[in-house]
């Protein structure tokens, strides 16, 4: 063999590892947009990449995840999100209605996998539940539904108040007004008042307790929006300091010190998302997966809590319970 035509073959040879990795075909990308930050969704991640795993994806071995959070900020997810799109990610995935809403309005083409606690099709994410029809589809949790039983719980609960409170996150208002309006007519036909306060950042909390001792109100009702659900052991530990009486959509609210939760499973809904996220990635078209509902609840009473705040909770009602914690 001629001394040129062996350097040719071995400069072959060399070349031959990187051109096979040229060719192997590249991860698929999808997109997560986060209200808030990484560590505040730690659990949920966790959650949602489980049930990416059950249908044989794992992130950085054969699917590469990007991310963006907007740190507790709405304004910024229509940014965040045109951002996503332009990568042309295989699909995105949200668990907020504001952030659902912000992705809808910046494609009408890449897959979308929601997690909201409003009715997807109210909002105008989906044509219906069974069938979505665009390209979104994912899951709801049970919110508007069970509005009503919060304040039939608190009152038993308290019985002699006649006035309750709910906080409401007016930078998402589409949650908001549906919430407010369910409650108040919920109030009305118990002979109740519901008052409406607001609360947009970590700052407001303390006008909001305070307004609740002005208001002489018997407790306080806390909108299922993402932005306080990161907050749970904040908000837990203060209706607990200012003796106020609190009922949440999650039980990490009442495992946290607050008096009640009642409301269905944030984790297990998550791992939904990761399992559709990968049905997609297999080829499935979002207009053809229905909206999954959370339709089992749970109610859980912290009966620490309920002595600390000088409360007897009726037996009745403590037998309803799905979790007592002592």
């Amino acid at each position: 063999m001629r001394r040129r035509e062996f350097i040719t073959l071995l400069g072959g040879v060399a070349a031959y590892p990187q051109l096979a990795r040229a060719q192997q075909p590249s991860m698929p990308v999808v997109g997560f947009l986060g209200s808030d930050s990484p560590e505040l969704y730690a659990d949920r991640l966790r959650a949602f990449r489980d049930g990416l795993k059950e249908t044989g994806h794992v992130e950085g071995q054969n699917v590469a995840i990007e991310y963006r959070w907007a740190q507790g900020r709405n304004d910024r997810l229509p940014e965040l999100a045109e951002d996503l799109v332009r990568r042309r990610p295989a699909a995105i995935i949200t668990s907020t209605t504001p952030s659902a809403l912000a992705l809808k309005a910046a494609t009408a083409t890449i897959p979308i996998v929601f997690f909201i606690a409003g009715d997807p099709v109210a909002l105008g994410l989906v044509a219906s539940l069974n069938r979505p029809g665009g390209n979104l589809t994912g899951t709801t949790t049970l919110t508007l539904e069970v509005g009503a039983k919060w304040l039939q719980l608190l009152h038993e609960v308290v019985p002699a108040a006649t006035d309750f409170a709910i906080m409401l996150n007016p930078t998402s208002p589409d949650l908001a007004k549906a919430q407010a309006r369910d409650l108040q007519a919920a109030a009305g036909s118990l002979g109740l008042q519901i008052h409406l306060l607001q609360a947009a950042t970590d700052h407001d909390f303390d006008a909001i307790f305070a307004r609740i001792a002005e208001l002489r109100a018997g407790g306080l009702i806390i909108s299922s929006d993402s932005f306080f659900f990161t907050r749970t052991e904040q908000l837990a530990a203060m209706t607990r300091r200012h003796a106020v009486p609190a009922i949440f959509g999650f039980r990490e609210f009442a495992a946290a010190g607050g008096l009640m939760s009642y409301g269905a499973d944030i984790l297990d809904a998550h791992r939904g998302l990761g399992i559709y996220t990968g049905r997609i990635l297999k080829g499935e078209k979002p207009a053809d997966l229905p909206v999954q509902q959370a339709v089992k609840v749970g109610l859980v009473i912290n009966m620490t809590t309920a002595h600390a705040l000088g409360l007897e909770v009726p037996p009745t009602l403590l037998a309803r319970a799905d979790e007592v914690i002592e």
